[in-house]
């Protein structure tokens, strides 16, 4: 007889690679997992090609390469008016889930609890419970997935360790407004609580709207990891990079975890990376960008019978099928790839519980044609 001695014994294979996989069985349009299905800029990869060339191939800097964590850190200066040392604050990753993998390694322990918003992406509750933390979950719910604060203030005991924030949202394509944030500082007033802040989908923020990120406050900020990706910046997802910031005494910890877990992140993407966004109208446009592929998926769906959720940042469209069916939303969405050749993400799978609120989570970072043609075939239902 084996042992069982998993950590996770009730997690199976993430949503994400499930529907991924029904979609390349049946040759659906994937629209399911979040990635663009078009190159990025051309500039880009000549310069990660000329880093190759030049010989950077080794190991970088554990922390990341100066030249890079410099370049985050002025960006940052300059959007947000918060100052981060690149030597002892600002370190690069591989992607934006090692780094709260790290940020979480680092300072939960058994008995620590956490307070996250589901629907959540779900590498959150996993990497809490496997470090023997305990997950305490706010459920948010459509049309507009608005946060009760007093409610979540009682989720606060004396083991509170962490809260997790998520703005722009994945998966609700909602954004964290001026008085959630302060909220947030009045609850958190006078205590040890970390804020870990997933803003991997901070420059892609709509209809005029602002990104409020907690490096904009600083008495979040002081206390606070905020994580970003490059992959979603730049639409390079494959490549795995992205960057941890936090003051010195809490990015003295994450770094003692991270040189045990990626060490370092591959060295020709970070020098190219560096030198291509010494540009900054390479992000500075990207709102309208994808602000453009909103608005053309939301016009083409509404003439279906799918009822379209606000959308108010993110590459993610959430819809409600409430005048089609009343399925479960896992057998819906697999009804969808194999009678209509179209793969979505149900949106129960970011709840512990599976709650089912009857959404499914659609991504819009494709081409025109792609949508296209994935809601023409949407049409027919």
């Amino acid at each position: 007889m084996i042992p069982n001695y998993s950590k996770l014994p009730g997690t199976a294979t993430t949503i994400f690679t499930v529907m991924s996989q029904l979609a390349a069985e049946h040759n659906a349009i994937n629209l399911s997992q979040g990635f663009p299905d078009y190159e990025c800029d051309p500039k880009l990869i000549e310069f990660v090609a000329r880093a190759m060339k030049d010989g950077h191939n080794q190991y970088a800097p554990m922390t990341g390469i100066p030249a890079l964590r410099e370049l985050v850190a002025a960006k940052v200066s300059h959007l947000y008016d918060a100052k981060y040392d690149p030597a002892t604050e600002v370190t690069i990753t591989a992607g934006g889930t090692q780094a709260i993998f790290t940020a979480l390694s680092a300072y939960i322990s058994a008995g620590d609890e956490v307070i996250i918003f589901e629907p959540a992406y779900d590498s959150y509750a996993p990497t809490i419970k496997m470090l023997g933390g305990l997950v305490k979950p706010y459920e948010m719910a459509p049309p507009d997935y608005d946060i009760d604060w007093e409610m979540v203030k009682k989720l606060f005991t004396a083991n509170t360790k962490m809260i997790i924030l998520n703005s722009p949202h994945n998966p609700t394509g909602t954004i964290l407004r001026e008085k959630d944030i302060q909220a947030l500082i009045k609850l958190t007033k006078d205590s040890d609580i970390i804020i870990l802040s997933d803003e991997v989908y901070e420059h892609l923020v709509y209809d005029g709207e602002t990104h409020r990120s907690v490096a904009l406050y600083p008495e979040l900020r002081e206390r606070a990891f905020i994580v970003a990706s490059f992959g979603k910046l730049l639409h390079t997802t494959g490549w795995k990079v992205g960057y941890c910031l936090a003051p010195d005494y809490l990015m003295k910890e994450f770094r003692k975890v991270h040189q045990f877990n990626v060490f370092s992140v591959n060295t020709p993407m970070q020098v190219g990376i560096a030198n291509y966004l010494e540009d900054a109208s390479t992000y500075s446009g990207l709102s309208g960008y994808f602000e453009e592929k909103r608005d053309l998926f939301r016009s083409l769906m509404a003439e279906t019978k799918f009822k379209l959720l606000p959308c108010n940042g993110s590459y993610f469209q959430c819809v409600t099928y409430e005048d089609i069916s009343d399925e479960a939303d896992i057998t819906i969405a697999r009804r969808l790839i194999a009678e209509y050749g179209v793969a979505s993400i149900p949106v129960s799978a970011f709840y512990i519980r599976n709650t089912d609120h009857h959404v499914l989570r659609f991504c819009f970072a494709k081409k025109q044609d792609t949508l296209k043609k994935a809601v023409e075939r949407l049409m027919k239902i």
